[in-house]
């Protein structure tokens, strides 16, 4: 039987997720199933149809040394005339999201962590779907929930194999889980709010300006995506995530704040208010974790601050930054399907990827 061509593979995004694929793909054992046809960064782009000639110590400065500058379309152009191609979005743009259909429409695969086209308008991710269909491309996103955990593709088979999902509740956020696992504990007392958020900013954990986390803008997208998996809820979000009822926790009074320093700084202010929720959970016996929860049931999809017993799972397995989803469903009950592990970093969202890559050539 004669072995099936190298799957051509163009990569867009070569930041800490993109560079991280780059290095795992051209570190496979030969022969390789895949061939890396293009690398693109916001700048510059370089394209082989016979594929680079890279390693993963050279391939920053040949992309460097390129006077090319990038073109989507073009770039869809160029990838439809190969047998089997590929399109990978390690980026979180939305003008890359919003391409996807005319990758799809020639033929070319789509893998991406980028949330943007599957947690966006309905009128795009409807566009995806059609297009997908109608060329036999596919289109696979399963770092766009949980990184590299196995929470995207366990929903698909859960609903492609005929469980009845009922609920899907979890920690989506690693800055979220962080949060609140030093914040709330079972035990008296704690660090204050804002020391807590100060702390995770500085190993990493929030976006600069850590607004863009505790506004739970994240978690809403991550919901849509998964709502979308479940064909009873698949057009209830006609603008994606914004459709998703959202608690921020962002005070109002900083809402303008546009430094993520003073805006840490400032919610010290805030602190007496946080810590009066924790201690009416406290007095349930209770935590508080940020949570996501899509109830099929009564269609309800949100992002809240809920509390949970101090025995629950939520409250006793997390560590660190680690994601927990749960899926209520059918055959999973009473007791639920769990999956756990780190939510977040380079390395596991990239292994996502490539999961997703070897999906296309096995």
């Amino acid at each position: 039987m004669s072995r099936k061509s190298p799957l051509s593979v163009a990569i867009i995004g070569v930041g800490l997720v993109g560079s991280e694929l780059i290095s795992q793909l051209l570190s496979l054992p030969s022969p390789s199933p895949f061939k890396l046809v293009s690398l693109s960064s916001s700048k510059r782009t370089v394209f082989s149809q016979d594929g680079l000639s890279v390693t993963p110590e050279s391939w920053t400065s040949t992309l460097a040394s390129s006077a090319s500058t990038p073109d989507l379309v073009a770039l869809a152009e160029q990838l439809s005339t190969l047998p089997r191609a590929v399109l990978v979005d390690n980026t979180a743009a939305q003008n890359v999201a919003e391409v996807y259909p005319e990758f799809l429409k020639r033929g070319v695969h789509v893998v991406t962590p980028n949330k943007k086209a599957f947690s966006g308008t309905q009128q795009l991710y409807d566009e995806i779907l059609k297009t997908s269909k109608e060329s036999g491309a596919r289109w696979l996103n399963e770092s766009t929930v949980g990184a590299g955990l196995p929470v995207v593709q366990t929903l698909k088979d859960l609903v492609a194999t005929g469980d009845k999902v009922k609920k899907i509740e979890g920690v989506f956020s690693g800055t979220m889980s962080y949060i609140f696992n030093e914040f709330s504990t079972a035990s008296p007392g704690g660090p204050a709010f804002s020391s807590v958020v100060r702390i995770a900013r500085e190993k990493g954990y929030t976006e600069p300006h850590p607004a863009d986390d505790l506004n739970g803008a994240d978690v809403a997208r991550k919901l849509a995506i998964l709502a979308r998996s479940i064909p009873s809820l698949q057009s209830t979000l006609p603008e994606g995530y914004l459709s998703v009822s959202t608690r921020s926790l962002v005070p109002d009074a900083l809402a303008s704040v546009a430094s993520g320093s003073e805006f840490v700084d400032r919610l010290s202010g805030f602190d007496a208010e946080y810590e009066k929720l924790r201690d009416e959970a406290r007095a349930e016996g209770s935590v508080l974790r940020f949570v996501g929860v899509i109830d099929v049931e009564t269609g309800i999809v949100k992002a809240d601050l809920e509390k949970y017993p101090a025995t629950h799972p939520f409250a006793t397995s997390l560590g660190g930054s680690d994601n927990i989803i749960m899926f209520h469903t059918e055959r999973y009950s009473p007791r639920p399907l769990i999956v756990q592990g780190a939510g977040a970093g380079a390395a596991v969202t990239a292994m996502g990827v490539m999961s997703d890559l070897l999906k296309l050539v096995l």
